[in-house]
């Protein structure tokens, strides 16, 4: 029985150990990099605010339905729409107007995630379209129990200005139609970055 175990482990051992990085394997793939070449400033706080405005009606809308919930038989309804996507390309506007100056887009999804109560699944890059901030983006990922009154979600990373970005935002909301399903959100941004 040993001499069947050591004829058949002594092979995976002999090839392990000619793969492993740790037996001196060649690992020109990667390399450590020095923070100084890099150039990285300073890491700042930057705090933004500005307004999401989420459009499901009319002819242009910025939100468009990918997944339909399922429905429940009995009931023939899905009470929090578990399992519906949502593909967004969403206006960023200084003020809660629709007609208020452009700052960027939300571009990504959200979905229904929860079956409890209506919570969704937010993943999307802030676009930023104006100013210094032009071409630089961050990055969302989190919870959003619609119904609470302020929601925190995590920023977890950024390119351009914010490479290398980390914080959360605060969404609150600002206004919402039940008919039409159109809703703005104020969104306020704590982002550190270089």
């Amino acid at each position: 029985m040993a001499k069947i175990f050591f004829t058949l482990l002594l092979p995976l051992l002999i090839a392990f150990s000619q793969t492993s990085p740790a037996a001196g394997a060649d690992s020109s793939f990667v390399q450590s990099v020095k923070r100084n070449p890099m150039k990285l400033r300073t890491e700042k706080l930057s705090q933004f605010r500005f307004y999401w405005h989420d459009i499901i009606s009319g002819p242009n809308p910025t939100a468009v339905n990918i997944v339909q919930p399922p429905v429940n038989n009995k009931t023939k309804t899905a009470p929090t729409g578990f399992g519906m996507i949502n593909m967004i390309d969403d206006p960023l506007t200084e003020k809660p107007e629709a007609d208020s100056k452009l700052l960027g887009r939300a571009q990504g999804l959200y979905g229904l995630a929860s079956q409890g109560e209506v919570g969704l699944l937010m993943a999307m890059n802030f676009v930023f379209s104006t100013g210094k901030y032009n071409g630089s983006t961050l990055t969302i990922l989190g919870r959003n129990p619609v119904f609470h009154k302020v929601r925190e979600m995590p920023v977890i990373g950024g390119s351009g200005l914010f490479r290398f970005a980390r914080g959360y935002v605060q969404a609150s909301t600002h206004s919402f139609d039940l008919k039409t399903g159109d809703a703005v959100v104020e969104y306020n941004v704590h982002v550190m970055h270089y």
